[in-house]
């Protein structure tokens, strides 16, 4: 959870400033790294969360450790405005329980 607020704080919903900051991208890959994980550790030991995207969080953990040079800003900010705050909810919902 730390790692999708540090996210949401280090873009500040800015592409143009992303873009253009190759040390934020890389601190958010870092972060992206980190939940994929995570995310594939919970799902080894509970199979039956309910994590709407687990195999693709997982995969872009793949891709971000060994396929590092194919990562594009684009695409990284589609996934903070996509799909970061739909796992922050998902995420509250498992604590919560």
């Amino acid at each position: 959870m730390e790692e999708i607020e540090s996210i949401k704080q280090k873009t500040q919903n800015d592409f143009r400033n992303f873009s253009d900051d190759i040390i934020l991208q890389r601190a958010v890959e870092r972060d992206l790294e980190i939940i994929g994980e995570a995310t594939r550790k919970m799902m080894e030991i509970n199979p039956a969360l309910q994590i709407t995207a687990s195999k693709n969080i997982i995969g872009l953990r793949n891709i971000i450790s060994h396929a590092y040079d194919s990562i594009e800003p684009e695409m990284l900010w589609a996934i903070i405005q996509k799909n970061i705050p739909v796992l922050a909810d998902e995420i509250r919902k498992i604590k919560d329980k």
